[in-house]
């Protein structure tokens, strides 16, 4: 017969060792819970960053585009009294070299603001858009074709940069 007494039984595990290896698993858990969440927020901060910067960059664009509107906004009446003095000089006999030295100067403004980002909005004849142009008044229009066109402007409308900064004035077909 056999000695049981020189057996000894393999350890069985108890409720407390239990309980001891099923924490370190959900530490485990927690843990890579929280660093899944760490990094859903590290993108996201990281996301949120680059749309900063674009829109940043977006408005710095902007403003250096429009820096001078007001001073160019303000030098549109002087273009407006050179439009009237261009069309006075071409209707009158004056003196040729002065003629072609005010046209020099009067284009050199234009292509100067041109340069700028400025540009005349074409409206002749063209549909009335009420985003675009203000109305002054209406007359018969002298033919059907016309009718809700723009037959004459008063004051000239413009661009800034693709931008509207003045209505164009007009006179409008009905």
């Amino acid at each position: 017969m056999e000695n049981t007494e020189n057996i000894i039984p393999e350890e069985q595990p108890t409720s407390s060792d239990t309980t001891e290896a099923a924490a370190p698993l959900s530490e485990l858990e927690q843990k890579s819970a929280e660093l899944e969440a760490l990094k859903a927020k590290h993108l996201y901060l990281v996301a949120e960053f680059e749309n900063f910067k674009r829109r940043n960059a977006k408005e710095r664009i902007e403003l250096i585009q429009t820096a001078g509107k007001e001073v160019i906004q303000s030098l549109l009446d002087v273009m407006d009294d050179c439009d009237r003095a261009q069309k006075q000089l071409e209707a009158s006999a004056t003196d040729p070299a002065l003629k072609e030295g005010l046209l020099l100067v009067f284009n050199k403004l234009r292509n100067t603001l041109q340069l700028r980002g400025l540009k005349a909005m074409e409206t002749l004849h063209a549909e009335f858009n009420a985003d675009l142009h203000e109305a002054i008044t209406e007359i018969p229009a002298p033919s059907e074709a016309l009718k809700g066109k723009i037959l004459d402007e008063v004051i000239k409308g413009y661009y800034l940069n693709d931008k509207i900064i003045r209505h164009a004035k007009v006179v409008v077909g009905n």
